[in-house]
């Protein structure tokens, strides 16, 4: 971590960190409608288990950090939520279930 002399240095760190985190979950996005042309059901794109599996891979890893695991835990969900129902609607408008 790098060590700010003011305050907008930290903030300016802040800021270069927030464009990273969009970026990922943008590429993160992307690769959810990738991986919708695998499935071939809601079901499968519900994938219950897989989310288990990652809530619990993130949670493990924010506490590895020191980090909040609840905060990680709602910043998931929501994201996971979200990009769930965005590869259903496309599964409808595709008419592939």
């Amino acid at each position: 971590m790098k060590i700010c002399n003011s305050l907008q240095e930290v903030r300016d760190e802040i800021d270069k960190i927030d464009a990273k985190l969009v970026d990922l979950i943008s590429q993160r996005s992307h690769l959810i409608h990738h991986a919708a042309s695998f499935k071939n059901s809601v079901e499968e794109v519900k994938a219950e288990d897989r989310i288990d599996t990652i809530m619990q891979r993130v949670r493990k890893r924010a506490i590895e950090l020191e980090i909040n695991p609840n905060m990680i835990s709602e910043l998931f969900t929501i994201m996971i939520d979200e990009m769930v129902e965005t590869e259903i609607s496309e599964f409808r408008n595709d008419r592939k279930f």
